[in-house]
């Protein structure tokens, strides 16, 4: 890809996460970076650049998803790299990390190589592939951490699966502690689960469905944690939907181990009482908790116990969600909707906005280890010019993802993405 030419944004309302400022002014990216911030930038604007008028709106640093789940390669009917980034731009996310969820699966360094090509000739936002923890995600045995972080992988997971030998997973946090490598679990174990569809209590017994307890969640959280302690290694919670998660994280992070957590955009902004007449599209893993469960997970994102926000991506066909809701496949799309559902809880007052773009930005950047997240000169131009407020009603025909299993179809929403820039140059805008 070439260099994009000079971009100079004026009249913005800059706001950095980072830092916790929010300020009038300008700013010129040159060559991919942010090169200046301040006032009366107009003046020193270089040949041929390229000059947008904010009008006040809201200047940040691009958003960064750690968790989304892409079908490319193996299931391209549902999504691809292009499509996906395509979705992402329109939703301010410059960074995707993609899940290993794949056919083949993500767990040979053949086939990172394989992404980041392809993902670098197709999609016009940044994509990272994640790759396996364990050979074919049949959590037995360990991958190749070492030879596959250095074709590129973001971090070691195996994605929707929890590995529940605890030898094997032991084994991989010692390893992955030896080349600085993060783990990341998804906390759910299969066998509490069972055949579960949504979460336990008295919803699902009136909707006639076998439910999934809490425990599920927190016996693997819990368990994790001491192998944790036990190696020294670095471990972050793919997702948490509970209080006594919370509880379990705080304590870790009181002990001083190096562990961080993320949510669901759906966890925060929904409950079990929205899955209604049996809606499908709200069949999630983690299921949609009880309404004291969703406080509790934003109370902790104000609090900062919980790290990062993650839309958890994850598109579906009419021909695994236009079934039985006990039947259907889990998994809703959201990286389109995520900054738009989450300035919901701004604009009801239960977070800040600072709160909400730290951890959608800042906050999964440095656990990446990536220089993305900030405005400050000399980090990526990667960046979103957004209005809060602007009103909308999410129609379906304007989501960018191949599938369509959105649970936010018909909401009215405040926030709309004027226009996503990665490395200066721009890749969706509204204009």
């Amino acid at each position: 890809m070439s260099i994009a030419p000079p971009l100079l944004v004026l009249d913005a309302r800059l706001v950095d996460p980072a830092t916790g400022t929010e300020r009038m002014g300008d700013l010129l990216a040159v060559d991919g970076v942010i090169a200046a911030i301040g006032t009366g930038l107009s003046g020193a604007c270089p040949a041929g650049a390229r000059i947008v008028d904010a009008r006040g709106r809201m200047l940040a640093p691009g958003l960064v998803d750690m968790r989304a789940f892409v079908g490319e390669p193996g299931a391209e009917h549902r999504e691809t790299l292009a499509s996906a980034s395509r979705a992402a731009a329109a939703g301010g996310v410059t960074t995707v990390v993609c899940m290993p969820d794949t056919n083949p699966p993500i767990d040979d360094p053949a086939v990172v190589d394989y992404l980041v090509r392809r993902a670098r000739d197709t999609a016009v936002v940044r994509l990272i592939p994640a790759a396996a923890l364990t050979k074919g995600l049949a959590g037995r045995e360990m991958t190749e951490l070492g030879l596959l972080r250095e074709a590129g992988a973001a971090y070691f997971t195996d994605g929707a699966k929890s590995i529940t030998n605890a030898q094997v997973l032991r084994r991989a946090f010692t390893y992955a502690r030896d080349v600085g490598a993060l783990i990341v679990h998804h906390c759910e174990d299969p066998d509490l689960v069972g055949d579960g569809v949504m979460n336990e209590g008295e919803l699902a017994s009136r909707l006639g469905l076998h439910g999934i307890p809490r425990e599920a969640e927190t016996i693997m959280l819990e368990r994790d944690l001491r192998l944790v302690r036990l190696t020294g290694g670095r471990y972050h919670a793919a997702m948490v939907s509970c209080a006594d998660s919370i509880a379990v994280i705080a304590r870790a992070k009181s002990e001083g181990l190096d562990v961080t957590c993320g949510v669901s955009i759906n966890s925060l902004t929904l409950n079990e009482n929205d899955i209604g007449p049996y809606r499908t599209f709200l069949k999630l893993s983690p299921p949609l908790r009880h309404e004291d469960d969703r406080i509790a997970m934003v109370e902790a994102l104000a609090e900062g116990l919980i790290d990062v926000v993650v839309s958890d991506h994850n598109p579906q066909d009419v021909e695994t969600k236009r079934v039985p809701f006990a039947e259907c496949a889990d998994g809703a799309i959201g990286l389109q909707t995520m900054l738009a559902a989450g300035l919901r809880l701004v604009h009801n007052g239960e977070i800040g906005l600072m709160t909400l773009l730290r951890a959608l930005s800042t906050r999964p950047a440095d656990i990446l280890g990536l220089p993305q997240g900030r405005l400050a000169v000399g980090a990526p131009a990667d960046l979103i010019l957004l209005d809060p407020d602007e009103p909308f009603v999410l129609d379906v025909a304007d989501l960018h993802s191949k599938s369509k299993n959105t649970p936010l179809e018909g909401a009215r929403l405040q926030g709309r993405v004027h226009m996503t820039i990665v490395e200066g140059r721009v890749v969706h805008d509204i204009a």
